[in-house]
């Protein structure tokens, strides 16, 4: 049982962002996948009471994202949209989609694996780049800049060395 329940748990949690970026009302389990699904993924052998809380738990985190995400206002032109193809430019990955914002408290250098706080709510990790400012920065206006391949680069001032950086939130 414990084997069932480790399978179904994956799939369970690879259903959640899409039922959090669904707008419409939850599924359950049984009326999202067909039989096959249900029997490929030993869904079928959970008990009714095993399949009724685990579409409550679904359906629970799924109201609270959408909660979540209806409570958080859009940033005011802090983010450019995501560039279509037409903007890509000459080569793939290449956008002139600049961010602009604020770091929230702080700023005294970074290294690897520092962990930078927009104030339009993004939070990028430094992955490459290492710098002490001479003295700190109190939330300092920054640019996010894309380049080639997926890459983005944080300008805390365009006299200093960029951080290159990577978006997780």
């Amino acid at each position: 049982m414990r084997r069932l329940i480790r399978l179904a748990l994956p799939l369970a949690l690879a259903l959640l962002p899409a039922l959090a970026c669904a707008q419409s009302a939850y599924r359950d389990l049984q009326q999202r996948l067909t039989a096959e699904q249900l029997r490929d993924t030993g869904l079928n052998q959970l008990t009714p009471a095993q399949l009724a809380l685990l579409n409550r738990l679904l359906r629970e985190d799924a109201q609270r994202d959408a909660a979540t995400q209806r409570a958080q206002p859009a940033p005011a032109a802090a983010v450019a949209a995501a560039p279509g193809p037409e903007q890509a430019g000459f080569l793939e990955g290449a956008s002139d989609a600049t961010i602009h914002s604020r770091l929230v408290g702080t700023v005294e250098g970074w290294a690897p694996g520092t962990v930078f706080a927009l104030e339009n709510g993004q939070q990028w990790r430094v992955l490459k780049g290492e710098l002490t400012l001479r003295k700190p920065m109190n939330a300092p206006a920054i640019a996010v800049i894309p380049g080639f391949s997926g890459r983005w680069f944080l300008q805390v001032d365009e006299d200093l060395p960029k951080a290159r950086v990577q978006r997780i939130k």
